[in-house]
């Protein structure tokens, strides 16, 4: 009987290494889109060509309004888009540093709201968000109404600014709520509307600052109308009578000695000349002049240079420094 190996009981092996229970980062809490579509805007006004082309015409909007209330196509004088662009600043302050400090409470007010959100349950964000986009929508009515009323009262000029207004406000009031609710539930669609109420927004940005533009223009045109001796002073030889139509502006009748430039050359004669003129523009071979004082009746005259025999008078500062 042959001998059987003992069976001796298998050791127990040794416990397997429990692997640690896997940590899941931490989920980053969801923006609400604001900084991306601020984002979206800063890419607007990036390019250095894109600001001067603004520049431009908002500096040829006050530009024309200006010199539209002297009774001139600002097309006709000839100027340069780099004094379109040097006419723009004065008009672009205000807007500026208005947009600029909407900018910035618009920043805080989302951090600030978004906290809240994140801290609420859906029914609570769901009543903002709807408080938002309702308002938006308001507003926008309210534009849309203006842009049909004000055609209609001319005499109403808040009213060619407050319907631009109205149409931006609304429009990124119903685009942040929209942006809102895409961030807290990616599921839902509506990018479309957001990017088409974003550039609703941009529009109507862009024509209240240009209604701004205009009456800027139109106030330095009736600032510098109520004192014109700040202008130089135009005395102007004519070949023939001039009718102006202004009290201000007179004349005296030159003789043939006083109207020869050269006695050796042909005689040219300047029979007419005329005094109460200052120098508003020039440009394209013309002057553009206007009376000392302005009034209803008061109009720009046109001379060309050809015509004409002109000296000018620089007034020097009526309150000189004192040594």
């Amino acid at each position: 009987m042959t001998d059987r190996p003992a069976i001796t009981p298998s050791e127990p092996s040794a416990p397997e290494h429990e692997t640690p229970p896997r940590v899941e980062p931490r989920p980053i809490e969801p923006g609400l889109g604001f900084e991306k579509w601020m984002g979206f805007l800063s890419s607007f006004v990036a390019p250095l060509t894109l600001v001067t082309a603004l520049l431009f015409y908002f500096g040829y909007v006050s530009t024309r309004e200006f010199f539209r209330y002297f009774g001139v196509d600002v097309d006709i004088i000839g100027l340069s888009s780099q004094e379109f662009v040097m006419r723009s600043p004065g008009a672009l302050f205000i807007p500026v540093m208005v947009l600029t400090l909407l900018a910035a409470a618009a920043i805080l007010g989302h951090r600030a709201l978004r906290k809240w959100l994140l801290a609420q349950q859906r029914p609570a964000q769901r009543r903002v968000i709807g408080i938002l986009a309702w308002t938006g929508i308001g507003f926008i009515l309210a534009g849309l109404v203006l842009a049909f009323l004000v055609p209609f009262l001319p005499g109403w000029t808040y009213g060619q600014l407050l319907t631009p207004l109205f149409l931006a406000i609304g429009a990124g009031l119903a685009a942040y709520a929209s942006a809102t609710v895409r961030a807290l539930d990616p599921s839902s669609g509506g990018r479309g509307v957001v990017v088409l109420l974003v550039l609703v927004m941009i529009a109507g940005t862009f024509w209240s600052t240009a209604t701004i533009a205009q009456w800027w223009g139109l106030g330095q045109a009736r600032s510098l109308a109520a004192d014109l001796t700040t202008l130089p002073a135009v005395v102007l030889d004519t070949r023939e009578r001039l009718y102006p139509g202004n009290d201000d502006i007179t004349f005296q009748q030159l003789g043939d000695e006083a109207s020869v430039e050269d006695p050796a050359a042909a005689p040219q004669t300047f029979g007419y000349r005329y005094f109460g003129l200052r120098l508003l523009a020039q440009g394209g071979g013309r002057l553009y002049l206007v009376p000392d004082s302005w009034s209803p009746d008061a109009s720009t005259l046109v001379v060309p240079y050809d015509d004409v025999r002109v000296r000018f008078r620089f007034v020097p500062d009526a309150d000189p420094p004192t040594p």
